[in-house]
């Protein structure tokens, strides 16, 4: 009867050495490249909206609706860095929006232009108040 025990333990410490190694295979459910990649684009549109709204934030036409509202533009720009998420997609789509309405250095304010950066420095102004 030992010698079963001897010859049952000895051969459960076999197949679980060979089963650990087949065990710790590199099997992963996504791809550490697929991983990589999403990751990184993720990194970029963000850069890229942070950039769009110190774009939006640096015109002048920005930055005089902005001192009429009595808003300190430096603290602002300051607290860009550290939106994320919903906050900062939103404050991108209202930059992107200013941007656009006054491209290739349009120096007359419309009302629609207007509205858009008023927009801009308050979602600004609220998601900086909020953190």
């Amino acid at each position: 009867m030992r010698h079963v025990h001897k010859f049952l333990a000895s051969l459960l410490a076999v197949v679980l050495a060979l089963s650990s190694s087949a065990a710790a295979q590199d099997r992963h459910v996504v791809d550490p490249g697929a991983l990589a990649a999403t990751l990184a684009d993720s990194a970029s549109k963000q850069d890229a909206d942070r950039l769009a709204i110190h774009e939006a934030l640096d015109r002048p036409q920005v930055r005089e609706m902005a001192s009429h509202m009595g808003l300190d533009l430096e603290r602002v720009n300051a607290s860009i860095d550290t939106l994320t998420g919903p906050d900062l997609e939103r404050a991108a789509a209202a930059a992107r929006q200013t941007n656009e309405s006054l491209v290739g250095g349009a120096s007359t304010l419309v009302l629609s232009t207007t509205t858009i950066i008023i927009i801009l420095l308050i979602v600004i102004l609220l998601i900086v108040a909020i953190k």
